[in-house]
């Protein structure tokens, strides 16, 4: 790939897939999932993919080093760093924190001289406490937009009932039904393809019993099923489809991320986004990765991430976005791929004129396109909005009303007001910095597989 090895780079968004984990189960239908844990295999592939990227944007000796930033102490106001709460309960908070790890690793330096002259190291050897913003889909969709959206279910539904589907279920069904002795149980349709593979991978990493029985070619079989399942849920024909919601989602906070480091005041080089698998697929089939590198269709490794690099070109101009993919410890190094069906690093506006429009940028707006008036955090915006209606209604007299108006108007304003804020709906859409919460914060805001 054609590219300017000369440029200069401004900052890097970052998203990242969490580390390996305890079984998780999802709902074929809605994907509403089970909690789980993460492993301390997990916390150590977590903890590699951050010193990694240590040592590509933290190293000053390193062509990616990121100007100005600090490659000690962390300093909060040059990172970003959030991370979903959800399906899977604390696996990717706890991942993006061994992350964190890697990146800004204990250091005596972490201290405090105290009035007597004591001087006090941070405990662990001077561990780092870094701040993350954790994010709770009932609060807000941005890294779940497909939780709850029932759109995106009925989407599903439509692609169990496919001719395609029913093609693959015909064809591989031989193969499933040969499943049953390593399932302990569990349905072999083909709907239920991620759960198939999730307990199978899961047995094959943890059970040396399980993994010596299991034939060698199937664990390859079934995650070829599982990606090709995963793929057609998590995508769609139109960019903006609502197949594509996990992605279309989390655009806004990429857009933010690229206008965090072009903020001529107060930059903030690096953002970090922990995620899980499904908005991997939707994003990469949005740009155009997928389709010129099939291998990609599916599920991304555990700990895998994907650098998006803002480049200031040698010669001038406007920036340049290069798309980097490490997919988990199957790739030593960033593998850099063309997207948007264009070849090199995508000018910035290129990048923003074609996804901009298809991101969902509030949660009014995922509301509406996921036609949700009855879950968090949609309730209150309906609830809202009726007793608006309602209000706005005269029930007095025409006198009265003379008198009373602007007081009846100024209460469904307050009502109104008071719920926008609290569901926060003008700051996910907004490309300025967003403030960081001490993950201590876990409660006040509030996770798949290889």
């Amino acid at each position: 790939m054609s590219q300017d090895t000369d440029n200069e780079i401004l900052g890097v968004v970052l998203l990242v897939r969490h580390g390996d984990r305890q079984g998780f189960y999802q709902n074929p239908d809605t994907y509403t999932a089970t909690g789980t844990v993460i492993t301390p295999l997990g916390n150590q592939q977590e903890y590699m993919l951050g010193s990694y990227l240590r040592s590509l944007y933290l190293n000053q000796s390193s062509p990616s080093y990121l100007p100005g930033m600090s490659t000690g102490l962390i300093n909060p106001a040059q990172v970003f760093i959030q991370a979903d709460c959800g399906d899977e309960g604390g696996v990717i908070y706890d991942s993006c924190v061994s992350v964190t790890q890697g990146l800004w690793p204990a250091t005596l330096s972490n201290n405090v001289t105290l009035a007597n002259g004591t001087t006090i190291t941070a405990p662990l050897g001077g561990y780092q406490y870094v701040p993350i913003d954790a994010v709770n889909p009932s609060l807000s969709p941005i890294l779940e937009g497909f939780t709850n959206c029932n759109t995106f279910n009925t989407h599903t539904t439509d692609f169990y009932n496919s001719s395609i589907f029913q093609e693959m279920a015909e064809q591989s069904a031989p193969f499933l039904d040969s499943l049953p002795p390593y399932l302990n149980g569990r349905s072999v349709q083909l709907e239920n393809m991620w759960n198939i593979f999730d307990f199978m991978n899961v047995n094959n990493i943890h059970n040396a019993t399980f993994a010596e029985a299991l034939p060698p070619t199937y664990m390859a079989q079934v995650q070829a099923l599982a990606n090709w399942h995963e793929y057609n849920v998590f995508s769609d024909q139109s960019i903006g489809g609502i197949g594509n919601i996990a992605g279309t989602a989390i655009l806004p906070s990429i857009l933010s991320g690229f206008a965090n480091i072009m903020n001529s005041t107060n930059p903030v080089p690096l953002s970090i986004t922990a995620i899980s698998y499904k908005p991997f697929i939707s994003l990469f089939n949005m740009t155009g990765v997928t389709s010129a590198n099939p291998s990609l269709a599916g599920i991304v490794n555990y700990a895998a991430a994907v650098a998006l690099e803002l480049r200031q070109p040698s010669g001038g101009g406007e920036p340049v976005i290069r798309f980097n993919f490490k997919n988990g410890t199957s790739d030593a190094a960033f593998v850099t791929y063309n997207f948007l069906n264009l070849t090199g690093d995508v000018p910035l506006s290129a990048f923003i004129d074609a996804v901009a429009p298809v991101a969902v940028n509030t949660t009014a707006d995922w509301c509406s396109v996921c036609a949700n008036t009855q879950d968090m955090p949609c309730s209150p915006l309906a609830l809202a909005t009726a007793q608006g209606e309602a209000a706005a209604r005269p029930k007095i007299s025409l006198a009265g009303a003379g008198v009373l108006g602007a007081g009846l108007t100024l209460a469904v304003v307050v009502l109104m007001g008071i719920t926008l804020v609290f569901l926060g709906l003008l700051t996910i859409g907004k490309f300025g910095r967003r403030r960081s919460r001490h993950p201590n914060a876990l409660m006040l805001k509030d996770t798949s597989s290889m």
